[in-house]
């Protein structure tokens, strides 16, 4: 039982340093800086023919986002 624990110990630290190192780098070189962008960028993606018919209903507002506007504005 003690053998185990002369193994196991140092080596649960040793992760758990490392874990520590990373989100260290992680944090502190921007990798939590934009983190929409990614999921946006494939909204944004124009390869399709219907690229021109998206961006002409873009500009028509959304009834939809206008009633829920109004509903709120009730309550």
């Amino acid at each position: 039982m003690f053998e185990s624990l002369l193994l196991l110990l140092p080596i649960s630290i040793l992760f758990v340093l490392v874990i520590g190192v990373v989100l260290w780098w992680a944090i502190f070189s921007g990798q939590f800086e934009d983190l929409d962008s990614a999921g946006k960028s494939i909204l944004r993606d124009d390869d399709s023919v219907d690229a021109q018919e998206d961006t002409q209903n873009s500009e028509r507002p959304n009834t939809t986002d206008e009633a829920k506007n109004s509903e709120v504005k009730k309550h």
